[in-house]
């Protein structure tokens, strides 16, 4: 028999969610974070929170909203830009960044999912990053050691998601979203359109149920534009 893991909406999903935990949120900007989610962490009000997502999110969407009330103490992120409040309280002290490559982020978590503890990139290299890191040759070029990521709790978004937890994600928002899935000791999964199990083509599937305890249906996604970019009528006639 199957086991279903749907749960009833993000205040089940999120049981067990304490203050000092640490958290990874997938996504791209705005672009398939698990907004859902992070509304009932705002809820919460727990604090002392590691987060590890690709951005922070804007000021007031994503996880801008967990910055605003001061429930983040660590952000671990490749992109920083967009969030005036993230920026005042990184150049206050108040809160604490590490800053990572884009593509190193995205394979640490990945290696975390995989059982990897560390590999070697030369990313990053002759800068801060490499501060304190070890250091060998490959090929005659030198590469620095990076550390897996994993969580306490895994947050992710799909578009389309069956009982089992097997997910579907849509376009751009499959970018952090399948690596954090892996990483996470608890992973929860977020989905546009629940369907029952074997609904799913196999061969179409992302991340495979075995990755997900927790399931739901979200509501109200408001899909925001990040930046919206438009041309007026006469230079769009022009063009």
């Amino acid at each position: 028999m199957a086991i279903s893991k749907v749960v009833n909406g993000s205040i089940a999903a999120c049981d067990g969610v304490k203050s000092g935990m640490t958290l990874m949120l997938g996504g791209f900007g705005l672009c398939g974070i698990p907004e859902c989610s992070i509304g009932e962490l705002v809820r919460l009000g727990i604090k002392d929170l590691t987060c590890i997502s690709n951005n922070a999110g804007v000021d007031d969407f994503g996880l801008g909203l967990l910055l605003q009330q001061r429930q983040i103490r660590k952000m671990i992120s490749s992109y920083v830009g967009e969030n005036d409040e993230f920026e005042r309280q990184m150049l206050s002290g108040e809160l604490e960044v590490d800053l990572i490559p884009q593509g190193s982020l995205a394979e640490r978590c990945r290696a975390g999912g995989a059982g990897i503890p560390a590999f070697y990139t030369p990313a990053g290299f002759g800068t801060e990053v490499a501060a304190g890191k070890e250091v060998r040759e490959f090929e005659g070029k030198p590469h620095i050691l990076e550390s897996a990521l994993t969580a306490d709790f895994a947050f992710v978004k799909a578009w389309k998601g069956d009982t089992a937890g097997n997910l579907i994600y849509k376009a751009t928002a499959r970018n952090f979203n399948p690596m954090m899935a892996m990483a996470g000791r608890i992973t929860i999964a977020e989905v546009e359109e629940l369907v029952p199990e074997g609904t799913l083509n196999p061969n179409e599937i992302h991340t495979p149920g075995i990755f997900v305890q927790r399931i739901f249906q979200g509501e109200r996604y408001e899909k925001r534009i990040e930046q919206r970019t438009v041309r007026n009528r006469e230079t769009a006639s022009n063009a």
